[in-house]
This record gives structure tokens, C-alpha cells and sequence, in this order.
């Protein structure tokens, strides 16, 4: 009996808790702010017209410490706490003896995101670590891909405060590609700047 009403317990508790979750701030201003904007600009006449971003990839290319173990684990450790997802490491497809590279040899590593932990890196992206990059003048409006997706680097991972600089071993970039359902890189892009993204005006 006693079980019985702790288990009840336990589950109110888990849904009071599912209840109270807040939306990431990123995406409240894109349902708030983001879509109306964009139909108003774009000439949207229904809702599910409006661009959306589906996920964000980040990748890092290791292949400088593939053969240092405790190197590439502190690389990839780096990467799953700037971006709040355990990375996936990405093995070599084939043999090439100049690069002294074997076939499955680990030689980088991604994190692909979607849903909060998504808005949650774009926001931390755009409100934080693009601002704390040197001499930033804004990312470049030519990143496009031709078919709505936009990809850029980041040139040192200490931009991101989850970093410690005194702990780092090597300062180290990696890309991110921004996928978005835009049709096209103008409509991309107009979806990117309503979310906050700098763009350079060259």
C-alpha cells in the first residue's frame, strides 16, 4: 500500500515538473516574435509557411590528436559541454598512408541538435560567444548553401564561457551548419536575422 501511494507520489511529481518546463528563450521569441515578423516581411499567408530551423550540426575535425587518447577525449569533452550533448566521435572512412591515417581510426567528432538543447546553443551562440570573439564584425552573408542552410566556424572554442581557458590544452575551432526548411538563402537568412544572427553587411 505504502509503495502504491509513494509510486503515485513520484509520478504527480513527475508531471507537476513536466507542467512547470519552460520553453527555451530563443524559441518563445521566434512563436512570439520571429513568425509574425517574417509573415508581415515575406508576405506568408499561413502559419506553416513561415521557415523553421530543424536542427543544428556541430562538427569538429581531431585528426592533430588522433593518436593522443587523453588529447582527443579532453577535445571531445570540450565539444559536449559547449553544445550540452555528448558528441558523437566519427571514425576514418578509408586508409591513407601520407597522413599516417588508418581505416577506423577516430578522427573527429559531432553533435547533431534539435528541440531545446538546439535553442538553447543557438541562443548561447548568438547572445554570448559570437560577441566575445575578437575584432567581430559580424558572420559573413555568403555562408549559404544555395538551398536555405547556413554554416560558419568558429575559430577558438574559449568564445563559449562553459570553457575554462587555464584547463584547455590546445585552442581549437570547429563548424556549425544551421539547417533550416527555408526554400531559398534569402528566406534563410531573413528567419536568422529575426532570430538575432549578425550578419556583416559587406
Amino acid at each position: 500500500m505504502e509503495e502504491s501511494i509513494l509510486e503515485n507520489k513520484n509520478q504527480v511529481a513527475k508531471e507537476t515538473a513536466t507542467d512547470k518546463k519552460v520553453a527555451p528563450r530563443l524559441q518563445q521569441k521566434y512563436k512570439s516574435e520571429v513568425i509574425p515578423a517574417l509573415m508581415k516581411s515575406q508576405g506568408y499567408k499561413n502559419i506553416n509557411q513561415v521557415p523553421r530551423i530543424e536542427k543544428v550540426v556541430v562538427n569538429a575535425g581531431l585528426g592533430d590528436v588522433k593518436d593522443n587518447a587523453k588529447s582527443f577525449s579532453q577535445a571531445v569533452e570540450e565539444l559536449g559541454l559547449i553544445t550540452g550533448q555528448k558528441p558523437l566521435v566519427t571514425l576514418s572512412k578509408k586508409a591513407v598512408a601520407n597522413f599516417k591515417l588508418r581505416q577506423g581510426q577516430k578522427v573527429g567528432a559531432k553533435i547533431t541538435l534539435r528541440g531545446d538543447t538546439m535553442w538553447e546553443f543557438l541562443d548561447r551562440l548568438v547572445s554570448i560567444a559570437l560577441p566575445r570573439v575578437r575584432d567581430f564584425r559580424g558572420i559573413s552573408p555568403k555562408s549559404f548553401d544555395g538551398k536555405g542552410n547556413y554554416s560558419m566556424g568558429i575559430r577558438e572554442q574559449i568564445t563559449f564561457p562553459e570553457i575554462d581557458y587555464d584547463k584547455i590544452e590546445k585552442v581549437r575551432g570547429f563548424d556549425i551548419c544551421i539547417v533550416t526548411s527555408a526554400n531559398t538563402d534569402a528566406e534563410a537568412k531573413a528567419l536568422l536575422t529575426e532570430l538575432g544572427m549578425p550578419f556583416r553587411k559587406d
